[in-house]
């Protein structure tokens, strides 16, 4: 589980094209924190490290990762967010991310907005309806806000340590991003498939 908090911009150091995938060897600062199994979360993407060393840690991404999200378009030089598994004891100061990339999307604008940025995206059909006002969002892992929505498109406003300090900073219109939607909207969805009593729907929907 991760919080949405990027803790550092990593670099695509190596790949390995293998009979399960790709296998990433990520430049990191954060590898002194970092162990063998340990999960880290990659551009949003929950993976295990399979070996670390002083500088860099490996991990092994299989065709369905590579094929739902946009790691599989990654290239040596690529950077990308990085954030460790969430302990017991920290802050939750996102929101609750699990690592599961729901789908992907891509950039259709970037503005200025005074210090900040706004930057909107398009997504896949199926996961709109998750995506509300104020609502939360992962976007390549980082823990964002909705601040407007269309029929088309959503946009999240950046602070100026946001935009910096991710890879939102690198990318351009046209970019694919990593989308996992708010865990919280999914289980809502899943627990009204199962209730036929409308009293109990409408107490659900008043207690939230």
């Amino acid at each position: 589980m991760f919080t949405g908090l990027v803790k550092d911009i990593g670099k695509i150091v190596q790949i390995k094209p293998n009979k399960e995938g790709k296998v990433f060897v990520i430049e990191s600062n954060m590898c002194s924190d970092i162990g063998i199994d340990d999960s880290v979360s990659t551009n949003g993407v929950c993976l295990t490290a399979t070996s670390v060393t002083d500088k860099t840690f490996t991990v092994q991404a299989i065709h369905v990762t590579l094929e739902k999200t946009n790691l599989g378009k990654l290239t040596v030089g690529s950077k990308v967010n990085l954030e460790l598994a969430l302990r017991a004891t920290d802050r939750l100061g996102g929101h609750i991310v699990q690592g599961h990339v729901n789908g992907t999307g891509h950039i259709t604008k970037i503005e200025n907005a005074g210090k900040n940025y706004n930057v909107s995206f398009t997504t896949e059909e199926h996961l709109k309806k998750y995506i509300i006002k104020e609502g939360s969002i992962a976007i390549d892992g980082t823990s964002l806000t909705i601040a407007y929505m269309d029929n088309s498109n959503f946009t999240v406003s950046l602070i100026p340590h946001t935009f910096d300090n991710t890879i939102f900073h690198t990318k351009k219109v046209g970019d694919s991003i990593n989308i996992e939607v708010d865990i919280m909207a999914k289980y809502l969805e899943h627990f009204m498939k199962f209730d036929t009593k409308k009293s109990n729907l409408e107490n659900l929907i008043k207690d939230w």
